[in-house]
């Protein structure tokens, strides 16, 4: 049940960083969108390079801090994890959670169903998450995440 509780912790903070990163509307996030809307979007007028390049770093930090940090501080510091199987399983189970919610409530329905992430003008350019880079997320959920788990279970059997 733990384990659930933290992997909607995590769910959680991704939905933070994207409710902020939209919250003035969908651009402020178009690091996350193709190169092909990123380009449309400067067109447009919409934004700059430069602003695309300072919200890449932004966004990096904001999604993959927490998923190298709060996992192992729940996993180790909460729930008392001793062993690398341990806390690679644990560390695995919590990242999956956020992984799906992700991959289904925020890529299947929050951008690829309502209108929250849509930019006008770029309508030429939806589905913004077409089917293989959904594929590439999918098995970055499946396969990466887990070898985060790896990582960071390895690095803490060090610590």
């Amino acid at each position: 049940m733990l384990l659930l509780i933290e992997g909607i912790v995590m769910c959680f903070a991704l939905l933070i960083v994207c409710v902020i990163g939209i919250a003035n509307g969908p651009v402020g996030l178009v690091v996350l969108y193709e190169e092909d809307v990123q380009q449309r979007v400067i067109e447009l007028g919409y934004t700059t390079p430069e602003k695309i390049r300072k919200s890449f770093i932004i966004t990096c930090l904001a999604l993959f801090i927490p998923s190298f940090v709060l996992p192992p501080i729940m996993v180790y510091g909460i729930n008392g994890a001793e062993t690398f199987l341990e806390g690679f399983y644990q560390m695995t189970v919590i990242l999956l959670i956020s992984g799906l919610f992700d991959r289904f409530f925020i890529d299947g329905y929050w951008v690829g169903k309502t209108k929250a992430w849509y930019i006008p003008g770029t309508e030429d350019l939806m589905p913004y998450i077409p089917k293989s880079v959904l594929i590439r997320k999918w098995i970055g959920t499946l396969v990466g995440f887990p070898l985060i788990a790896v990582l960071v279970a390895y690095i803490m059997t060090l610590v």
